[in-house]
Formats: structure tokens, sequence, C-alpha cells
């Protein structure tokens, strides 16, 4: 095996490091961390684990110098950690995260792979006077990883996906308990009766809309943003995402009222953003319809079998029957 790092994700093949990332999921695709390599507030090397030409294991590592997002510093998430400098391994955005490795290796080359992408992680720490942790680490990843890294892992939270078994949203239903099949057909009728006008956009098409909406989100959660700015990472991620990632939108009289922003990554369907012009909606169903009904309407109609729907709002995803699981924080070697 040989341990090496590459600056650039671009000049991994694609093919090969979305063989390992299907399982992990989207936020560790290759699409998906070439678009956010060029985020200044750190600086990006992928440790690669080679087998002669195969690449058998890998893992972005992260030199943080900044971090605007409040869940991913480290002395904010865990009780009596100061402020330190961090290595991010493994995803830096979307709270799921996992070393990434060849699924059909035996047990003790896993196990050899596993070791060098810690190792590579602990040696850029040292080298960068560095804490080491992989944060967000999904709960079938998190035993292996804590064993090779020699430390005890600590949950963040609970991450959330509906199962889709079947082929349609009856199917869907069938699966649920009696009186949640019927909360939900009332509330797929109320959204109907509505007379919302319903679009399947590219976010290109929409970027500036959906801003706005997110920004009112963001708003109503206590955290003022511009909706220019806002408009303006929407269309960055439409640009850097080769436009693939999919608005179902609610309008009326021509204003978009309420959106969610989705992508495909393998068999699942990730549940990127939301929003909502609260002074224009009616009742609660347009929410549930557009971060639920209408996305498994759409994982159906193209051949997926999850749901992605990330952290936070645990009770009104479960009652729709997804399944939650543990996040954990597993640190690695300091300084």
């Amino acid at each position: 095996m040989i341990l090496t790092l590459e600056p650039d994700i671009t000049h991994i093949h694609a093919d090969a490091w979305d063989a390992l990332s299907a399982q992990a999921g989207f936020y560790l695709s290759h699409r998906w961390l070439a678009a956010q390599q060029h985020d200044p507030t750190a600086r990006v090397h992928y440790a690669l684990v080679h087998d002669e030409d195969r690449l058998i294991a890998a893992a972005p590592l992260y030199v943080v110098e900044s971090e605007p997002n409040d869940l991913y510093r480290v002395h904010e998430l865990l009780p009596d950690r100061a402020p330190a400098r961090t290595v991010l391994a493994g995803a830096r955005r979307g709270y799921v995260n996992a070393p990434l490795v060849h699924p059909a290796l035996t047990a003790d080359r896993r196990r050899k792979a596993l070791n060098s992408l810690v190792k590579a992680a602990n040696s850029l720490a040292a080298a960068e006077r560095a804490q080491a942790w992989w944060l967000y680490v999904t709960d079938d990843a998190v035993a292996e990883l804590a064993a090779a890294c020699g430390s005890r892992p600590t949950q963040l939270n609970q991450d959330a996906r509906i199962p889709l078994p079947g082929s349609t949203f009856d199917d869907y239903l069938a699966a649920l308990p009696s009186k949640r099949r019927v909360t939900i057909r009332r509330e797929r009728r109320a959204f109907a009766e509505a007379g919302y006008e319903l679009r399947t956009l590219r976010l290109s098409e929409c970027a500036d809309a959906v801003g706005a909406l997110a920004a009112r989100l963001q708003e109503r959660h206590g955290h003022p943003t511009d909706p220019a700015f806002m408009a303006a990472l929407f269309h960055d991620q439409a640009a850097g995402m080769a436009d693939t990632g999919l608005v179902l939108a609610a309008y009326t009289e021509g204003h978009m009222v309420a959106f969610s922003l989705f992508y495909q990554h393998a068999n699942t369907i990730w549940l990127r953003s939301t929003g909502y012009d609260y002074t224009r909606l009616r009742n609660a169903h347009e929410y549930f319809n557009l971060v639920y009904y209408l996305p498994v309407d759409h994982a159906y109609a193209h051949g997926a079998t999850t749901l992605h729907l990330g952290m936070e709002s645990l009770r009104a995803k479960t009652l729709r029957g997804a399944i939650a699981s543990p996040l954990w924080a597993v640190p690695g070697a300091a300084a």
C-alpha cells in the first residue's frame, strides 16, 4: 500500500473516488468535494491509499484557518475544549462523514488502509501544530475509526433518513402506522387543495428566489442573513455542482413561496436546503409536502431507495418514517 497526498481532487479520477464514496454519501462525493475545495477558510489535501494502481482508501484533510460554521467548531461542540487549531479529516460540510475504504478489501487490508488514512491525518496535524478531528462520523463507521485512532468517540447529534420500500408512494405509506397514514393523506390533500403551482427547476434557474427564501428561514431561526449573499452562494453551488441540484418549488401568483433543494447520489435523494415565504404560506402542510412528500414522490420516480433528511427536527422526521442514527466526533492525535 502506498500513501500519497494530492492537493487537487480534480486530479483524482472521479469514478475511482466515487467507487469509494457511494456508500459514504453525497457529501464525500467527488463532485461535492471539488465544488468545496476552493473555500478560502481552509487548505485541503487528499490522502490517497493505492494498492498498485487501484485507489483503495481516501480522505480529504482540511487545515482549518477559520471556521464560519459554529457546528464545525470543536470547542463549541464538545464540553471543556479550548479553541485550538484543527485539521478536519473527512467531509467538512453536510454533517455526514466516514473514511473512504474500498468495500471489497479483506478485514486485514481494510484495517491497514484505514490506519494509513489516520496516520496521514495525524501527520498533517503534527506538521500544522493542530489537533486532528473526524466530525459527524456515521454510526456504522465510528467503532472501526475510533479503534484506528486509539480514541474514544463522543456523540454530537443524530442523522435521519427515510427508507423507501417498494416502488410507489403507497408503499411508503404502507410501512407507517395507520394513524400516521391518515395524517399524511390529509396533509397531502390540503396541499393539493391550496392550489399552488408546482415546478421542478434546476438550481441555476431560480438561485435568486431560492436565496431569498433561504434567508427568510435563517432569519426566522435567529440568524439574520443577506438575501443577496445567500443567492450568490446558490449561484456558486449551481456552478460548482454542474447544475445537478434540483429544486421542487411551490408558486402562488407568480411568486415562489416554498422550495426544497436536493441532489441524487447513488440510490439516495439528499435534501440540501429549504426556504419559505412565511407571509404567503397558508398552513404547515406546505412544509411537510416540500420536505417529505414531494421528495418521496421524486425518489420513487427516479429509482432512489432512501431520502436523506439530516439533523434536527427529529420528531417530525421519525413520525414520517425516518430512522435516526447517531453522529460522532472522533479525535485523532494532538500536536
